[in-house]
């Protein structure tokens, strides 16, 4: 008899025999639209140089800081990031700002006005992260919606200043669903708990989804990137529905090809009729030169059932992925020619 082997300890080796591709470097050049060099509060990234070195190795031509929620005052963190990396390499980074929730209590126009400053230090954008319409409460103890109208000044100064605004909205479907044995990021979940927003405290996934969309409506002037491909990348379907519906509305595919390489048919059918609204991003920290050969592989290969991670580990779950052997048009448009139009005045072409 066997004895009971503990779901952590199953490391199963494939048997299946199919082709291997190794893709040392992508196609065309890469702009990552969405990588970390500060993470709450701390760098995440290695110093500038050796940073840069992963990039060359990696072909990645620049890459956007595209930092979160920490206890930092934003406009500190623009300055502090554009003079150790943008500073000495102006072309290699482009630099997002965070919005200064302090303000929130004030008058809605503070916001927008903090944001100005930011792009005065060399901030190219704005980022929303996940906190906003999930955590962030404000004076009064209400939570703040993606959509809260006092956002509007905030959302209008971007659309006039013609940069663009990512919204990291809600996390994966899972995480908001019970954490019991039908849960598929079990695992996941039970390593990192303060990722679980299952109960009465947090917002429903749909809600903050269905927030998000009235946001984007809301503001045709303003070119919105739905980080995680728009945060639902568990249904391609509903993301394309925002794609024709809100042409000032484009997604980047960070962290998600774990998602997008178990539907691989859909997925493909998703990138050739959206090739010109998909941005390039890995959203690894500190980003490495393997982490991005798989997401090449992912992107330029039809090879089937191997690992979304480079070191064949599943932290999002036990499943495998297939390439979408996109053709050249479409990886051009998704490795760098999108986000030359997101990003005015980025050197991305190389």
């Amino acid at each position: 008899m066997v004895n009971a082997l503990p779901l952590s300890d199953y490391r199963p080796r494939t048997k299946l025999e199919v082709r291997r591709t190794q893709v040392e470097r992508p196609r065309f050049p890469v702009v990552d639209a969405h990588n970390h060099v500060y993470f709450n509060g701390q760098w995440s990234s290695p110093e500038p140089d050796a940073l840069l070195r992963v990039m060359d190795e990696a072909g990645v031509r620049v890459l956007a800081c595209v930092d979160a929620a920490g206890p930092d005052d934003p406009l500190s963190v623009v300055r502090d990031t554009v003079r150790r990396f943008k500073g000495p390499h102006p072309d290699r980074f482009i630099v997002l700002a965070r919005p200064d929730w302090r303000l929130l209590s004030g008058s809605s126009a503070s916001l927008a006005r903090r944001f100005a400053d930011c792009v005065a230090e060399g901030a190219q954008g704005l980022k929303l992260w996940k906190d906003l319409g999930l955590t962030l409460r404000d004076g009064t103890g209400n939570l703040v919606r993606v959509n809260d109208p006092r956002l509007d000044p905030l959302m209008s100064k971007a659309g006039e200043l013609g940069l663009p605004v990512m919204v990291h909205a809600a996390d994966p479907v899972a995480f908001f669903d019970p954490l019991d044995a039908t849960n598929e990021r079990y695992e996941e979940l039970l390593a990192h708990p303060d990722w679980h927003f299952h109960g009465s405290q947090f917002p429903p996934f749909r809600r903050i989804i269905e927030d998000l969309r009235d946001l984007v409506r809301r503001h045709p002037k303003t070119i919105f990137i739905g980080a995680h491909v728009g945060g639902y990348a568990e249904k391609l379907d509903y993301v394309g529905g925002m794609l024709r519906e809100c042409p000032n509305y484009y997604v980047d595919m960070s962290g998600r090809v774990a998602e997008l390489g178990r539907q691989p048919y859909t997925a493909r059918r998703f990138f050739l009729e959206f090739a010109d609204r998909i941005l390039f991003g890995l959203d690894s920290f500190p980003p490495t030169a393997d982490a991005y050969r798989v997401v090449y592989r992912f992107l330029e290969t039809e090879d089937e059932y191997f690992d979304y991670t480079p070191d064949g580990l599943e932290p999002q779950g036990r499943w495998k992925v297939y390439g979408l052997d996109l053709p050249d048009e479409v990886l051009a448009k998704v490795y760098y020619e999108n986000a030359g139009r997101v990003f005015p005045g980025a050197n991305v072409a190389g």
